[in-house]
């Protein structure tokens, strides 16, 4: 009872769904303990704050059906204006509270603005719309360098519960020191946990059935007398504030900001294949979307390496496995998901359950 509250009434309906979100669920929630060591954690965290930047892009394009490519916008909007409030005002926590402000607020507006005029059009019309947006942002970005570090981006400090030198007990806990590093991981860990849920409730309420009526037939929705273009707005709002939390939650752990990092379309690339891999119109999805992707661009290139290693004696295959030609194996595993899962892996699991 209590889970199905938690979830907002969302029932997974397929027990090897529940089985593979309850060992990651685990996973995140004892990383700093299960994988020891630097790179393990980076992961960890990357794979927390993805989680809520794709399942908000998933509210647009898997709920409403709205195509944008803004989202990485949004998300540079939060950690641009964290990192300015922690460059300039100091590294205290009421710098994070006034930069996470400003940019969920400039967020706000501007989607709004965006979405009360564009979503009027045409879908394709309203994602050239977005796509010229985000690229105005990451040009201006890169450009104001007094302000934005331009294109080398801007390094900061935190406060001294987060960093790296802070330790919290002087004994190790389970074989691990705790310090700021951990202390920031958890941070990151249960923001991104509280936001999931709550974005699991938006999609689960009157609001999020109103607006998966929209994506299935717009013009009987109106004719019902919902405000189409009312709901969408106001989706495209919460979406780009959630993103913008992201960001948050992604300049306090890297301690740096910079076009790349925040508003590369490259990213843009990532978030899409991550709604469509876990699939679209599912909150969980984005979950399985996020590790599996994540994993992939953080582990293949050793796996290939060992895998190379092993069939040198082999014509033709090392040179197929060479680790430089990951980016290929990865096209390939995504065209092979797309061909097996058309609904994504939650939607595959959700039919074998029932």
């Amino acid at each position: 009872m209590i889970v199905n509250t938690l979830l907002s009434g969302d029932r997974l309906r397929s027990r090897l769904l529940a089985i593979i979100l309850l060992a990651i669920l685990i996973s995140l929630a004892f990383a700093p303990f299960l994988f020891p060591g630097t790179r393990p954690l980076a992961v960890s965290a990357r794979i927390c704050i993805f989680v809520v930047l794709v399942a908000s892009y998933d509210m647009l394009l898997g709920y409403a059906g709205i195509v944008s490519f803004a989202h990485t916008m949004f998300f540079g909007f939060g950690a641009y204006g964290t990192a300015i409030a922690l460059k300039h005002l100091g590294p205290g926590w009421d710098s994070i509270l006034y930069g996470a402000a400003g940019g969920v607020a400039l967020t706000v507006v501007v989607a709004f603005a965006i979405g009360l005029l564009s979503l009027r059009v045409k879908a394709i019309f309203f994602a050239m719309i977005t796509l010229a947006a985000a690229s105005f942002v990451l040009i201006l970005a890169s450009q104001l360098h007094g302000i934005t570090g331009g294109e080398d981006g801007m390094t900061y400090r935190v406060p001294r519960l987060l960093s790296p030198a802070f330790k919290l007990f002087d004994d190790k806990v389970l074989g691990v020191r705790i310090n700021g590093r951990i202390i920031s991981y958890y941070l990151v860990f249960l923001s991104s946990f509280f936001l999931f849920l709550v974005m699991l409730r938006i999609v689960n309420s009157p609001f999020g059935r109103v607006l998966q009526a929209i994506r299935e037939n717009e013009f009987r929705v109106e004719a019902l007398g919902y405000r189409v273009v009312t709901y969408r707005t106001v989706a495209f709002s919460i979406s780009a504030t959630m993103a913008a939390l992201a960001g948050v939650m992604n300049a306090i752990w890297l301690k740096y900001t910079g076009p790349d990092a925040m508003l590369s379309f490259a990213i843009m690339i990532d978030i899409l294949l991550m709604v469509v891999i876990g699939g679209m119109g599912s909150t969980y999805g984005a979950v399985i979307g996020v590790v599996i992707m994540s994993l992939a661009q953080f582990y293949l290139k050793d796996l290939m390496a060992v895998a190379s290693q092993a069939t040198e004696a082999l014509p033709i295959v090392p040179e197929l496995l060479d680790p430089d030609r990951w980016l290929l194996w990865l096209g390939i595993l995504f065209v092979l998901s797309v061909y097996y899962f058309p609904a994504g892996i939650v939607g595959k699991l959700r039919g074998i359950g029932r």
